[in-house]
């Protein structure tokens, strides 16, 4: 069995890796090229399989009675913490029991509760309010003579309100489901942990996600019971009311999906937008190519997806000896899926280490693959659209104003600041 170097390998299980601009890059073009599938051993992390090409994500994401997503944690998390987690909830591996944490035939059934209002076509619906939300980032923009951190005050607001009035949650909680967002996800970035955090401590991240899942609790469970009292045309409704196999949808499964809905439904978004003005204000001909003809933003989101690549990992276990790209994988083992890697693999993308607005085939892993492929990704390819419909009319030029700055994460992450000035007509 091949393992991987620690001292190449050990900064992929650093939240503090990702915050360095091209790190993750150099690292695992490394790892692809030398060791394309091979065990991490890293201390104080259990070993992990590390998946880096594009064809073997799509593998091992396509057969999810081979690779579950449920059986330990299904994301990165060191050992103290994992025991930690199942302490606090008395034996299972996952805090969390949204659609990530879910296999088989309970996951499909859940995942039913919203399929079909988060469908293409259902989406579509939103359009006009979504334009309208939109437009207020234009006036803010405009407030602001152009000039401002156009990842705090554009790209992380937009689709929090686009996807916070879908669930139906009022705009004065907003700020409080952001703060929430940032505390799970970003739990070890400097600016945005919750406060009085450690992240050098390994039970951190483990104690952070349970006190955001208590928070969701409590936030949530009202609203449930407004919902099942009163019924709205929303996703609130839709959660609160589902039953799964003929009864209610359990109390701990339905705050989870909320949670889920109400933090990766927008981070992964803003943090893709964010990334998408840093390209353009870093790439005038780019920029003018894609003022010149409206009809390339498709392909401009679908490229900042493929760019960005916001959710970085999950994590699958082998629930039967198998065997992948020729290396024999035991029943139980853990894979660690980068979807980083598999987004600039070389066999998989011509060039990928260029911004390309003509990428024909463009089969990026950005919303995962197979049966747990997002199910809010119509929501956000349509969120990123008509942002940018609406704001590239009137921006004349952008360009950058100092330096950007990534998020310490290594689960979900982008930038967290973009200074930028726009000239507008």
């Amino acid at each position: 069995m091949e393992v991987i170097p620690t001292a190449l390998v050990a900064p992929l299980f650093n939240p503090a890796t990702f915050a360095v601009r091209g790190a993750v890059d150099s690292l695992l073009t490394e790892i692809r090229r030398d060791y394309p599938l091979a065990q991490a051993e890293v201390p104080g992390f259990d070993p992990h399989w590390i998946v880096s090409r594009h064809a073997d994500i799509q593998e091992v994401s396509r057969q999810n009675e081979l690779f579950h997503s449920a059986d330990r944690s299904a994301t990165l998390i060191p050992q103290m913490g994992e025991v930690l987690v199942q302490q606090f909830t008395g034996g299972d591996y996952n805090l969390f029991r949204s659609l990530v944490q879910l296999d088989g035939a309970e996951h499909k059934a859940h995942r039913r509760v919203l399929f079909q209002a988060l469908a293409s076509h259902s989406v579509a619906q939103l359009t006009e309010s979504m334009r309208a939300t939109a437009r207020a980032q234009l006036a803010t923009l405009r407030e602001r003579g152009g000039e401002l951190d156009w990842s705090k005050e554009i790209a992380t607001p937009y689709p929090l309100q686009v996807v916070l009035d879908a669930i139906g949650v009022p705009r004065v909680d907003h700020p409080r489901m952001l703060r929430l967002t940032q505390w799970l996800f970003s739990w070890a970035d400097p600016d945005l942990r919750r406060p009085g955090s450690d992240p050098s401590d390994p039970e951190q991240q483990a104690r952070t996600w349970k006190i955001v899942l208590e928070e969701f609790d409590e936030y949530f469970s009202t609203l449930i019971e407004e919902r099942r009292r009163t019924p709205q045309d929303d996703l609130a409704t839709l959660i609160a009311n589902a039953e799964i196999d003929g009864e209610p949808m359990a109390h701990s499964r339905a705050i989870s999906y909320f949670a889920i809905l109400s933090t990766a439904g927008h981070d992964s978004t803003a943090h893709t937008t964010a990334t998408a003005m840093w390209v353009l204000a870093e790439n005038p001909d780019l920029f003018a190519a894609l003022k010149a003809d409206a009809a390339l933003i498709p392909n401009f989101v679908e490229e900042a997806i493929r760019w960005t690549t916001p959710v970085k990992h999950f994590v699958r276990h082998a629930t039967a000896d198998c065997t992948l790209a020729g290396k024999v994988i035991a029943k139980g083992d853990r894979l660690y899926l980068s979807y980083p890697s598999g987004n600039r693999d070389e066999a998989e993308f011509d060039e990928p280490f260029r911004f390309r607005l003509d990428r024909a085939r463009n089969r990026h892993v950005g919303f995962g693959y197979g049966g747990h492929v997002c199910l809010g990704q119509h929501l956000a390819r349509l969120e990123m659209r008509t942002l940018w419909e609406e704001l590239l009319p009137v921006l004349e030029a952008v360009e950058m104003t100092g330096e950007g700055e990534l998020i310490a994460s290594e689960f979900v992450s982008g930038p967290k600041k973009v200074p930028v000035r726009c000239r507008l007509a």
